[in-house]
């Protein structure tokens, strides 16, 4: 999650944020995550889903609850970034992996 550019996810919120990406598969339990990678801007996440589940209503439910979960637990998150309920930026970028990667 890149904030204009700012550079904000400490070691603590990095750990709670692995927490919560996990806690997507309460909404998609045949879903899998491999594994997660989180910078102090971006994320990098390598998931198994199901092809009867759209990616953007995935990433979106995943962007949704980190957020609000984020916002909540470190107060200071609302002084970097106020636009909206977001924490990170509106976009994302999606690849397909193939079998032997």
């Amino acid at each position: 999650m890149t904030l204009y550019g700012r550079k904000i996810l400490v070691k603590g919120a990095k750990e709670y944020l692995k927490i919560k990406l996990q806690e997507i598969r309460k909404y998609y339990p045949d879903g899998e995550c491999l594994e997660i990678g989180v910078d102090s801007d971006h994320i990098d996440l390598c998931r198994v889903m199901p092809p009867k589940y759209s990616v953007s209503k995935v990433v979106k439910a995943m962007k949704k609850n980190t957020s609000k979960s984020l916002r909540a637990k470190f107060i200071f998150l609302d002084k970097v970034h106020c636009d909206d309920k977001s924490v990170g930026e509106k976009g994302y970028f999606v690849s397909t992996v193939g079998m032997n990667e």
